[in-house]
């Protein structure tokens, strides 16, 4: 099991009406120097997993992830999510973290979705943003709306079951089948992370399954690029070349135009990482924000 080199301090506040995890590292204090980060986990992750990557940053900066609503520990909706709620969430949370002053903004996946789109929503409240292959889904053809509503109805009549697996030893070695770039200390980590113990002996995911549903609102990728168009602090976009993600996008003709969506942008390629590059290999994605903050 991976042993964090900086230990967390975990604690609960309630945004809309939701009460929502967050884990902190770093010094408790707002002292010059301290830059402050807020991490934004991927989908179906947690809090938790920012960890490798904070033990690799360096030990004056500070941090706050927070589990989105229905990931973790944070309370779930036991119904149907939309991402804007992801957006007003977070709009809480920054006022209360820093009320007065802009902040330092991380996510990875959909988390840097959220964190990417929110910094043009409120470009004011953001001073620096790192974008982890948060680079938006694929255009969805108008023509498709049919469909997708029939599937999303048809959803809602047999609801999501939650994940289960037979112990935490079971899922790691799950996740590395299916990622070899991830070692054993971290997998067993990430599958502790990832989930609650049951009576029978059992794991659960820490997720709403309601989760899995499809969005009946179609991905209207044009509005994303509006708001990365509107963002105003320094962005750093980081890519995996191993990410099928990626990979989709460039067959689409959309991965040229990344680096164009944001006024100020630094993009940076990992060759040898895929999508959960911060799991793989986090000293490489903090070489290459700590190289970016320098500048």
């Amino acid at each position: 099991m991976y042993v964090p080199i900086v230990k967390p301090r975990e604690l609960f506040v309630e945004l809309r009406g939701l009460r929502h995890r967050l884990l902190q590292w770093g010094p408790t204090d707002d002292s010059a120097g301290c830059p402050a980060w807020v991490l934004v986990h991927g989908f179906q992750d947690t809090a938790d997993t920012f960890q490798f990557l904070v033990d690799a940053l360096p030990r004056h900066w500070r941090f706050t992830a927070v589990d989105l609503r229905g990931f973790g520990g944070s309370d779930a909706t036991h119904g149907p999510y939309w991402f804007p709620d992801y957006l007003a969430d977070f709009d809480v949370l920054l006022e209360f973290l820093s009320p007065h002053a802009p902040t330092h903004l991380i996510g990875h996946s959909l988390g840097g979705n959220v964190v990417s789109m929110y910094a043009g929503i409120r470009p004011e409240r953001v001073q620096r943003l790192v974008s982890l292959e948060g680079f938006g889904l694929r255009r969805v053809p108008a023509t498709r709306a049919p469909q997708q509503y029939a599937e999303w109805l048809r959803q809602l009549r047999a609801p999501p079951r939650a994940g289960y697996y037979e112990s935490v030893g079971h899922l790691a070695a799950k996740l590395l089948q299916r990622n070899p770039r991830l070692t054993e200390a971290r997998a067993q980590f990430i599958a502790r992370a990832w989930t609650r113990d049951r009576d029978d002996g059992t794991v659960e995911l820490r997720f709403d399954p309601w989760h899995r549903l499809v969005n009946p609102i179609l991905y209207r990728r044009e509005e994303a690029e509006a708001c990365w168009r509107n963002v105003t602090a320094p962005a750093l976009l980081v890519l995996a070349e191993q990410s099928e993600y990626l990979a989709r996008l460039r067959a689409d003709g959309d991965a040229a135009e990344l680096e164009h969506s944001f006024p100020a942008t630094t993009l940076v390629s990992l060759p040898e990482l895929g999508h959960m590059m911060h799991h793989e290999d986090p000293a490489a994605v903090a070489a290459a924000i700590v190289a970016w903050f320098a500048t």
